[in-house]
């Protein structure tokens, strides 16, 4: 019997719990930057992190390979990433929204290895190593260990699904040797997480390491390289990873130059290093491509989309480099919430382009065939 294909109808309310997972994983932001918001009943600054990389993230991954799987079972991937972030908001880190979260990872290792009997290949398989991290990322947040010590694991699973998509794109340009060398970065990548866990003290180095690796295969081998010289779309994306590179290697400098750190202003610059600077560039440039195969609808690109992904950047820059690098409180703070409106902004471009697109389409349909060809 041939697998029911996940229809638009069953995406968009694991896609609406996504974006309730970024909306509320934005609030606890404002809150863990001390912004007079009210604060509600549950911890949310307790789960930023998990809310951000799991609830949302997770989320739009597992909803992409389950489209790309076209199996209605699949979406239960989603889903479950989708409640366990809903868990979390009304809960806190309790049992039911990490057991959710864990069964997502699962679910989502299930879809990568119908994939692979597809067309198997390193490309996959990081992506499955992203999938396996998430798993590990939950697994020791079951088991004990606080938020600040699975962020490796977070980090990897990041990481492995962007860099196995963009060697899906460069394996037509690749070296004789690129691929061997891609699989040696994500093994070192892979074996420093396990080493934080094990050896917290020796593994941050390792780590780091691992992911200055990653982040050299991707700058000497990606297309982005020779897409910047493009336009439109082609170089906004190319802007957007080139960039997001630049902070992911940064991030790497610092785990590997300076070791383990769970709190304080290095612990902050690290963090949204990887996850705005590189995880939020990822999802702003993709989005164009991504979402109208998920939705169904057409995101056109548009000039004004490198509006928020400056505002990104450039908060990010004053965020890192004088709020948290110079200690000065203020800026960092205001820095934080120019960080937050990036994210809004995007969404808000996003839904422009989509409804002017929309709108665009039916004008087109009403338009007499004659007179649509003229035009």
């Amino acid at each position: 019997m041939r697998p029911q294909p996940v229809g638009v109808r069953w995406r968009l309310p694991v896609l609406a719990t996504g974006a309730f997972a970024l909306l509320t994983g934005l609030y606890a932001a404002l809150l863990l930057l001390g912004l007079p918001v009210p604060a509600p009943s549950a911890p949310l600054e307790q789960v930023h992190g998990p809310l951000m990389v799991l609830g949302f993230v997770g989320t739009l991954v597992a909803l992409e390979r389950a489209v790309a799987l076209g199996a209605r079972w699949a979406l239960l991937a989603p889903a479950c990433a989708g409640a366990g972030g809903l868990a979390l908001v009304l809960t806190g880190p309790s049992l039911p929204g990490r057991l959710l979260l864990m069964t997502a990872s699962v679910l989502l290792l299930l879809i990568y290895r119908h994939l692979w009997r597809r067309q198997p290949g390193p490309a996959l398989l990081a992506q499955a190593t992203g999938a396996l991290s998430w798993y590990a990322a939950t697994l020791l947040w079951l088991a004990g260990f606080d938020v600040p010590e699975i962020v490796p694991w977070l980090v990897t699973f990041v990481v492995a699904t962007v860099a196995g998509e963009r060697l899906e794109l460069a394996h037509l340009t690749l070296s004789r040797h690129g691929e061997s060398w891609f699989l040696a970065a994500l093994g070192a990548l892979t074996v420093g997480a396990t080493a934080t866990a094990l050896w917290p003290s020796v593994g941050a180095y390792l780590f780091g390491v691992g992911l200055l690796a990653t982040v050299a295969w991707l700058v000497v081998n990606d297309v982005a390289r020779r897409t910047v010289r493009a336009t439109g779309l082609p170089r906004y994306v190319a802007v957007g990873l080139l960039t997001g590179y630049a902070w992911l290697g940064l991030a790497g400098l610092l785990w590997a130059g300076a070791g383990p750190v769970t709190d304080g202003p290095r612990y902050d610059a690290t963090l949204h290093l990887v996850f705005l600077g590189f995880t939020m560039s990822m999802i702003f440039v993709h989005a164009p491509v991504i979402l109208p195969a998920v939705l169904r609808r057409p995101l056109p690109y548009r000039s004004w989309l490198y509006a928020p992904l400056a505002l990104l950047h450039v908060t990010l820059a004053v965020r890192v480099l004088v709020g948290d690098a110079l200690g000065v409180q203020t800026v960092w703070r205001w820095a934080g919430l120019g960080n937050v409106l990036a994210v809004l902004g995007f969404v808000g471009c996003a839904v422009a382009a989509v409804r002017g697109a929309g709108g665009a389409r039916a004008r087109t349909a009403a338009v007499p065939p004659v007179v649509a060809a003229v035009r």
